[in-house]
């Protein structure tokens, strides 16, 4: 029985393969970015082809690193950045318009048009997500009003949407299948969260054509075929399917109601499985989709979701030069005792939960001619830590119960003091499982079980294994001081027009 599976993760900077093995090994991965398209401040886009070309190359050379082909392969899984909205054209295949990123703030006038208007309710009841230029459907809508075509192209069925997971299974089909699993489905703002259907009354409210949306599928099972013709070059089961933070959760073994991670990518994500249950948020959590079992009851959960993370150690790289690679933070951010009273937050795109405040932009306060890069690299990270605490402690208010312990996975994940810091700033143990690369190791856990490799997620969770655990070593006064200086930095940062 074959029983390598290939992991495709598409992030929001950059397009991976891994090729694992039954035991979760890794026998081979390639990884490759694609560009950051940002033509205004508050826009943020990308080339959809440039993400299928990437997708194309990772998988080949990540076959040719496994020293295996297709035809060894049981199956696939795909984790994907969440509500980035594409268009294309059915017939060509070709995008009709820059993907919109879910990082984008161009939809902010529509936004405070939803909430003047009287539909935030609506949108939280319905969809478990409140108006805000992170979710699909503002980005889908503007595309229709603003590219020349696509809304009479739409409604004749001959454009259509999706999701980066459902760009990525038409093309890894040959047009075969439009479909969008249903934890993508469930951050458009276009589905009824507990019917797990595109909503006819939401679609009226953003104007948008039902012909041009994909069919919504379980997140784990049979739910396509690739082509021989693609790059994996065989005809290979598509058995699982989630969006990048749900792709995590499976990673991370969070399979009981109550199992709570956080995953730092671009952005940060905090999840907490509730179960069966929806649970509506009064704290400024959403209600999403955790994964779907193809013939079992959905599985919800409660997200706060922190816009700039990573992406704010990119920064640091890429638009000041402060460091060369990402990992030098480290190093940098250790060269000094503290941050010495600075404080940057990072809120290039807004903030997100649990504040939901579009209206943020990045401040950095608190300088004196005695700071230096490594007091900046160290307010980065503990921007990091903060912003996540928050939301942390939000899903413990929200819930009702005290947390001993935070699983964490993603690339910041690896930096100990940031780690260290996030420990410090909860006042909880913070646990690194053995591989933070847990979306993609998500995506192919979650495959094998849609074929069948495992029997059920308990084997998973008996697979799992800890990698490093942080103690908090901060007294609660420190605690609680940092906090307060966080949270007068954050009272500068609002009310910027951007």
């Amino acid at each position: 029985m074959r029983e390598l599976v290939a992991a495709l993760d598409q992030g929001t900077t950059s397009t991976r393969c891994i090729i694992f093995d039954a035991a979760g090994g890794t026998r081979g991965s390639a990884q490759l970015e694609h560009r950051q398209l940002l033509a205004r401040p508050g826009w943020v886009a990308h080339d959809a082809a440039e993400i299928w070309e990437r997708t194309h190359h990772v998988v080949v050379e990540a076959l040719h690193r496994s020293g295996a082909t297709g035809a060894d392969l049981a199956g696939i899984g795909i984790a994907n950045q969440r509500e980035t909205v594409v268009v294309w054209d059915r017939r060509s295949g070709r995008p009709l318009a820059d993907a919109i990123v879910w990082q984008d703030t161009r939809t902010a006038p529509e936004v405070s048009t939803l909430i003047d208007q009287g539909h935030a309710s609506l949108l939280i009841e319905r969809t478990g997500l409140p108006p805000s230029t992170y979710f699909s459907a503002t980005k889908l809508a503007w595309l229709l009003e603003h590219t020349e075509g696509l809304r009479e192209a739409a409604s004749r069925g001959d454009a259509l949407f999706g999701t980066i997971d459902s760009w990525l299974v038409w093309k890894l089909t040959g047009g075969a299948a439009h479909v969008i699993d249903v934890t993508n489905a469930s951050r458009t703002q276009l589905m009824d969260l507990e019917r797990r259907c595109w909503d006819e009354e939401l679609l009226d409210l953003f104007n948008v054509p039902m012909a041009m949306l994909p069919r919504i599928v379980p997140s784990i099972g049979p739910i396509a075929t690739t082509s021989a013709e693609g790059p994996f070059g065989a005809s290979l089961p598509i058995a699982a399917v989630l969006g990048d933070q749900q792709a995590a959760m499976v990673g991370q073994a969070c399979f009981s109601a109550g199992d709570v991670k956080c995953t730092y990518g671009t952005g940060s994500f905090v999840l907490l499985n509730t179960g069966e249950r929806c649970v509506r948020s009064s704290h400024g959590l959403l209600s999403t989709v955790c994964y779907e079992r193809a013939g079992q009851p959905a599985r919800y959960a409660l997200e706060g979701s922190v816009a700039v993370t990573g992406a704010a150690v990119q920064w640091l790289r890429d638009q000041l030069g402060v460091i060369a690679e990402a990992r030098d933070i480290e190093a940098l951010a250790a060269s000094v005792p503290d941050s010495g009273g600075l404080v940057f937050v990072p809120a290039f795109s807004g903030l997100y939960a649990p504040r939901w405040r579009s209206d943020a932009r990045g401040v950095i306060v608190g300088l004196t001619r005695a700071h230096t890069k490594g007091h900046l690299a160290r307010a980065t990270l503990e921007a990091i830590a903060q912003q996540c605490g928050e939301v942390v402690e939000a899903m413990c208010q929200e819930t009702g119960t005290r947390l001993d312990e935070l699983k964490v996975d993603g690339g910041v994940a690896a930096n100990d003091l940031a780690m260290q810091l996030q420990a410090d700033v909860l006042g909880v143990e913070v646990v690194r499982p053995a591989m933070i690369e847990t979306t993609a190791l998500g995506a192919a856990s979650a495959a094998g079980l849609g074929l069948g490799l495992y029997q059920d997620e308990e084997a998973l969770r008996a697979a799992w294994r800890e990698g490093g655990r942080f103690h908090p070593t901060w007294t609660e006064d420190v605690r609680a001081s940092a906090r307060r200086r966080w949270d007068a930095a954050v009272s500068r940062a609002l009310d910027w027009e951007g």
